[in-house]
C-alpha cells in the first residue's frame, strides 16, 4: 500500500471470558485499509468479522475482552481514547452499519427525527438544520426527501438500508464499516445498494470495511479482501488475487462451495487449518 493507512489493526486478540474457560474469538490479527479503499472481510458466520467490527469502535461488553493488539485511526490507538474523545470519534470519523441495518431504525419515530438525534448530538444542530442535513442526505440515497415525515414501516426492505446508509454519512464520517448490509434483502437490491455505496465512496472519498460471508459479492465490490478462518486471518489479497489465485485452502474451499452452473454436485471438506 502506497498511501499511510486510514486504519491499521496490529495483532488485535480477543476473548470472550468463560466460567471455566476463556473463547479466543480473534487471534493475532492485522491489517490496514487506505484512504478511499474499500477492504472486505469474508468467512462464515463466527469467525470473528464482526467482533473486529466492534472492537473498531469500542463496542464490546464484558464479557468480551481485547487481550492485546492496537487499532490505529489516522495514527492514533483507537484503545487509548477516554470517553468524551470516543464519543467525538464514533459517527463523526468512524460510522457503522450493523447487521439487519434495514430493522434497526426506530420503529415510533420518524425518519427526521432519528436525523436530529444524530446531528443535534454531534454538531449541535436545530431542527431546521437537522431537515436541511437530512434532506440532502437522502437525496443521496435516491429518496424524495418528502418522505422525511414517514416513519420506518412506510418503507421497504432496501429503502430502510438506505436511510441507515444516509444516516451514516450525514456526519462525513472517513470510514464506514458495514457489517452484512445486505442481508436479508433479495440479490437486484443487494446490486443498486452496494452501486450506490460506490459511488458515494468515490464522491465523497470515505473508506469502506466491508463484511460479509457471501465472497462472490464481496469481489465484485471491494479492492482487497481479508479471508477469516476460526479468528484468524489467513489470507489477504486484492479481489483479482483471491478470486483467480487464492492460497489458503479454506479460500479454495469456499469458491467450491459456490453451486455449480453444469449441475455438478459439488463437496465442501472442513477445512483443516
Amino acid at each position: 500500500m502506497t498511501a499511510d493507512p486510514l486504519l491499521s489493526v496490529q495483532n488485535l486478540t480477543i476473548d470472550y471470558i468463560g466460567a471455566e474457560a476463556d473463547f479466543r474469538a480473534v487471534d493475532d490479527v492485522s491489517f490496514d485499509i487506505a484512504p478511499g479503499e474499500v477492504f472486505g472481510l469474508a468467512g462464515e458466520s463466527g469467525c470473528g468479522k464482526s467482533t473486529i467490527a466492534y472492537a473498531i469502535n469500542r463496542l464490546h461488553k464484558p464479557p468480551a475482552l481485547i487481550r492485546r493488539g492496537r487499532i490505529l485511526f489516522e495514527g492514533q490507538d483507537v484503545l487509548d481514547l477516554d470517553d468524551r474523545a470516543l464519543r467525538e470519534f464514533r459517527w463523526s470519523k468512524v460510522a457503522m452499519v450493523f447487521q439487519s441495518a434495514m430493522n434497526s431504525l426506530n420503529p415510533v419515530l420518524r425518519v427526521e427525527a432519528q436525523f436530529h438525534d444524530l446531528l443535534k448530538r454531534h454538531r449541535g444542530y436545530s431542527k431546521e438544520q437537522s431537515r436541511e442535513r437530512a434532506a440532502e442526505m437522502l437525496r443521496l440515497v435516491d429518496i424524495p426527501p418528502e418522505r422525511l415525515r414517514d416513519y420506518p414501516h412506510q418503507f421497504s426492505g432496501g429503502m430502510r438500508q438506505r436511510i441507515v446508509i444516509a444516516i451514516c454519512m450525514a456526519l462525513d464520517p472517513k470510514l464506514v464499516v458495514m457489517d452484512e448490509p445486505t442481508t436479508a434483502l433479495d440479490v437486484v437490491v443487494q446490486r443498486e445498494i452496494l452501486q450506490r455505496i460506490d459511488e458515494l465512496r468515490r464522491s465523497r472519498g470515505f473508506s469502506v470495511l466491508f463484511i460479509t460471508h457471501d465472497l462472490g459479492l464481496m469481489v465484485q465490490f471491494c479492492d482487497r479482501i481479508g479471508i477469516m478462518l476460526r479468528g484468524n486471518l489467513v489470507e489477504q489479497g486484492t479481489s483479482e488475487q483471491i478470486y483467480h489465485r487464492p492460497q489458503h485452502e479454506y479460500t479454495k474451499q469456499l469458491w467450491a462451495s459456490f453451486p455449480s452452473l453444469h449441475g455438478h454436485p459439488v463437496r465442501l471438506e472442513r477445512a483443516s487449518g
